[in-house]
């Protein structure tokens, strides 16, 4: 082998170590302000369905905080129906710290006014709730609320700020539905 040949092989060893290692950054700094999740189960229905494929933003709830609307992937200590480990539930912020919610009759009062939903599937709401909701928690709820495990309920009660996991941003999978998701 010759010199200029050995060399030429070095070189090239040299750029593939630097191919790889430039995509394992980029994965590792993509993996920590992104994260995809599966949708599983309707309670999010009409928004979002069984088997939605979703691109969660990490970072801006940490930068700019959630508000009302927002919608969220959070970890809970609920278990998975198989008991292979817990529940990520994705639900809709409806109040935040501070805020007054009370929900009487399938209404939902922010702050004593009537919230317009245009996005909640048959506008039922069933909870008798009267809080204000303290610091650093999240009161959310299912956009399909017949069908939705939310803060209605002992079980998942208010959202630690902590457990958010991100922002739903994007649906990437069915295709005929991909885009943003409000």
């Amino acid at each position: 082998m010759t010199e200029e040949t050995k060399k030429k092989i070095k070189n090239e060893v040299v750029e593939w170590i630097k191919i790889i290692l430039t995509a394992f950054v980029l994965a590792f700094v993509i993996t920590q302000f992104v994260r995809p999740t599966l949708v599983k189960g309707q309670s999010m229905y009409p928004t979002l369905e069984e088997n939605d494929y979703l691109i969660i933003n990490r970072i801006s709830p940490k930068i700019s905080g959630l508000k009302k609307g927002d919608i969220i992937v959070f970890s809970t200590g609920l278990m998975q129906d198989d008991g292979s480990g817990t529940k990520d539930l994705v639900k809709r912020v409806i109040a935040t710290e501070g805020d007054h919610i009370k929900i009487e009759n399938s209404n939902v009062y922010v702050n004593d006014k009537l919230i317009d939903e245009p996005y909640i599937h048959d506008n039922i709401t069933e909870a008798n709730i009267d809080i204000t909701i303290p610091e650093g928690k999240l009161f959310a709820m299912g956009d399909n609320r017949e069908r939705s495990m939310d803060s209605r309920h002992a079980e998942v009660g208010l959202v630690d700020e902590k457990d958010v996991m991100g922002k739903v941003m994007v649906r990437l999978f069915p295709f005929n539905r991909i885009g943003l998701v409000e």
